[in-house]
């Protein structure tokens, strides 16, 4: 770590990087990103880092969750709200379901930029770049939308900097209050005819109803006001990062002051690139997107660059295989982070391998096959004895239409009506909740397990 640097990757070769026109632009920018405020602190991360390291011994559960890509356009304080509010919601059932704690981290507040599987596209015959996220380019398909902008950047940090500034007073100032949340879900709950779900949420009343009869009040107690959430994107604009990236007064370690978690992409995971490069010497917790073309021997030697002290909550690994690859690739990546004994998270992404195209033409995720990929997920951890820490999801708190099936029964049809996604289908609030509900057995199960370790443990 001693020859590693912020610009250390600049050495890699870097894929999913934009090209700009004016690179003495781009470099003014970065210039003055770089001594704006960090928009979180290295303690913070520190912090995060030190809960993570719980999950990844089975007395916690991660969950992660939030937008495919934030947009300048969508930003507005309501959808703000309206995320962390279904964050809140979902993270309250997998409590109940699993009887631990749940960290919760959003996708928010930086996630931006996106790789794309091309550079270009071709629309009635014409050929330009991609989108790559508001804060790269525009989704205007014309050619001066399309060409990357250095001030975007600076957009996207303001917008950053109020997002968080708006997260924090709602997890802090009583937005967070349990008896709200729980009122929340039983809005859904009565709306549901499946009986298992109102069971569920008893069991929340029964206990509100029992710390309220010792006399435990939400009133008198903060801890049941307030939470802890924490922000992550991918670490993919490098040269943002870079800028981004300070060194910690306290420890001299450097972080990476974007987000308290980044992840690096299954597209830019290379273990001589310029992304695994950056991110091995930032102090943040670290994910990596484990897909079906990520080999056993690949993963471990990432896992000792990321991690060379195996450092417990510094590594997670984020699964997306798709429902009908996971049992396939899934148990030889376990089987051999199982072997070498390494500290790791196992997290479920069940989104990004199940994208198809509609019927309509639209890019769109079956429900059924998000489920099932969930369920395996849990399945193959408790076959292995290993424990299955975290759920990944892009999701919303608007009532879009972007993946079929659920409960509302969303069609190939309904499709158009609200989708309003700038790259990837998400969940709506609706159908993350449900999901939440369907899994709780999976999570029980789970949690058992996570239990029954700590005992032998012990």
């Amino acid at each position: 770590m001693k020859n590693w640097k912020p610009n250390s990757w600049r050495t890699k070769t870097g894929k999913h990087l934009p090209v700009y026109e004016n690179e003495a632009k781009l470099n003014e920018v970065l210039k003055e990103i770089s001594k704006f405020p960090p928009l979180v602190f290295a303690g913070e991360s520190r912090t995060l880092k030190q809960i993570l390291g719980d999950v990844s011994e089975g007395k916690a559960f991660l969950f992660q969750g939030g937008d495919c890509a934030e947009s300048f356009e969508e930003f507005h304080p309501d959808n703000i709200r309206d995320l962390f509010k279904v964050i809140l919601q979902v993270s309250l059932i997998l409590t109940v379901s699993s009887h631990l704690p749940i960290v919760k981290i959003g996708r928010v507040a930086g996630q931006f930029s996106k790789p794309r599987s091309s550079s270009t596209e071709i629309i009635n015959g014409k050929e330009l770049p991609s989108y790559l996220g508001d804060n790269i380019n525009g989704m205007k398909f014309d050619e001066q939308s399309r060409k990357p902008d250095p001030i975007r950047l600076l957009k996207s940090y303001s917008q950053s900097a109020a997002t968080l500034n708006l997260l924090r007073a709602f997890s802090q100032g009583g937005f967070a209050d349990l008896s709200k949340v729980h009122l929340w879900n039983m809005d859904f709950v009565n709306k549901s005819a499946d009986k298992k779900f109102k069971e569920i949420q008893n069991k929340v009343m029964d206990a509100l109803n029992f710390m309220h009869a010792c006399g435990i009040t939400i009133e008198q107690n903060r801890r049941l006001r307030t939470v802890n959430f924490y922000t992550s994107h991918e670490a993919l604009h490098l040269p943002y990062e870079e800028a981004m990236t300070r060194v910690d007064s306290t420890t001299g370690e450097y972080h990476d002051t974007s987000a308290h978690f980044l992840w690096i992409g299954d597209r830019t995971r290379q273990i001589d690139g310029a992304h695994v490069e950056f991110c091995r010497g930032i102090k943040n917790p670290i994910g990596i997107k484990c897909g079906p073309s990520l080999d056993a021997k690949e993963l471990i030697k990432l896992i000792e660059v990321l991690n060379p002290e195996d450092e417990a909550g510094r590594i997670t690994l984020i699964a997306r295989f798709g429902h009908d690859k996971v049992e396939k690739f899934l148990p030889k990546l376990i089987q051999a982070v199982k072997k070498s004994n390494k500290k790791v998270i196992w997290s479920c992404d069940p989104m990004h391998g199940n994208t198809i195209k509609s019927t309509t033409g639209f890019k769109t995720r079956p429900f059924k096959d998000i489920i099932s990929e969930v369920k395996s997920f849990f399945d193959i951890h408790q076959g292995e004895g290993t424990y299955a820490g975290g759920l990944h999801i892009e999701m919303t708190g608007k009532n879009v239409t972007e993946c079929i099936g659920g409960a509302q029964n969303i069609t190939d049809k309904d499709l158009s009506s609200r989708y309003h996604t700038h790259c990837d289908p998400r969940l709506n609030a609706n159908q993350a909740i449900e999901l939440a509900f369907l899994i709780s057995e999976e999570i029980k199960k789970n949690s058992k397990y996570s239990i029954n370790s700590i005992r032998k443990a012990s």
